[in-house]
């Protein structure tokens, strides 16, 4: 699925992304595109402790994209622990944005060997290393990640980093969601940039609990969810109550294969019929607080 060439587009922090003319967003934050990779995914899942305590640590990157949070992951995990051996599973719809990623040298701003390991798993999809072994699997995340389950493959740390659930709304699902905590060990951490209520309420359903990621940049927080996690920051009365609106109804996908357009017209739909506060109101209520 080649769209084309992409551009570099600087950030606030100085490093770079692309912008999808697919899903008319950029694949990361303007705030800080690396900035992004730390706040909303390696800090939260504790990856530099993960280092200090484990020998090997298993990364699954949903949606990795221009390869920035595996990227961050790598050089955080080495930076305390040359020896730990990590394992790490990229899903991506095709290998075209991390390969331009690395045609731009935009991984060049993480320490060797990052770069180059990355970039030979961008164009071969596949590295065996002493301290690394990854994947890149390739095709519709719905399908792919079904391998992985079957497999019986978890991980220590998830990031789930689709475009944002308007956008993309078929990796936002109840169903995609659920087969996506399945490869999460009970005491690891899955970690998103999105506080959409229709994905924390995703989330509730596949059993996790979950929690705010705040930080530099963002309004608005992340989202941190786990089985067994000590370190969840409580969602605030106003992440609470919005959890008690219409935006709450999940998106919905129950055979994987639902287009985007059928998956938003059924949301809606049910939206229509929901005996829930309307959005609306819990936002008029919220900005009048704040006066």
């Amino acid at each position: 699925m080649n769209k084309g060439k992409f551009t570099p587009q600087p950030t606030e922090d100085g490093s770079y992304t692309f912008f999808s003319e697919e899903f008319q967003e950029n694949f990361h934050s303007s705030f800080g595109a690396k900035q992004e990779a730390e706040v909303r995914y390696i800090k939260p899942c504790l990856i530099k402790q993960l280092a200090q305590q484990q020998s090997t640590i298993r990364i699954l990157d949903v949606c990795y994209g221009l390869g920035y949070n595996s990227a961050a992951a790598l050089e955080a995990i080495w930076s305390v622990n040359p020896q730990c051996r990590v394992e790490l599973i990229a899903l991506e719809i095709s290998a075209d944005v991390p390969r331009q990623a690395v045609e731009h040298r935009l991984l060049d701003q993480w320490k060797s060997p990052v770069p180059e390991l990355l970039a030979e798993l961008s164009n071969k999809s596949k590295v065996i290393r002493e301290v690394f072994q990854a994947k890149l699997i390739l095709g519709d995340a719905r399908q792919t990640i079904q391998t992985l389950v079957e497999g019986h493959w978890q991980a220590n740390a998830i990031f789930l980093d689709p475009f944002s659930p308007p956008k993309c709304p078929q990796l936002w699902t109840v169903e995609f969601i659920n087969l996506v905590a399945q490869c999460l060990l009970p005491d690891a951490g899955l970690a998103t940039y999105s506080c959409a209520a229709a994905v924390r309420t995703a989330l509730s359903s596949a059993g996790l609990n979950i929690g705010s990621i705040t930080g530099a940049g963002r309004k608005s927080p992340g989202t941190l969810a786990a089985f067994k996690y000590k370190s969840l920051h409580p969602l605030s009365q106003r992440e609470q109550e919005h959890l008690q609106t219409r935006a709450t109804i999940p998106y919905r996908d129950r055979t994987l294969q639902d287009t985007p357009q059928q998956i938003i017209y059924n949301r809606q739909q049910e939206q229509k019929t929901s005996t829930l506060e309307p959005t609306s109101q819990w936002r008029k209520r919220w900005s009048q607080s704040q006066i």
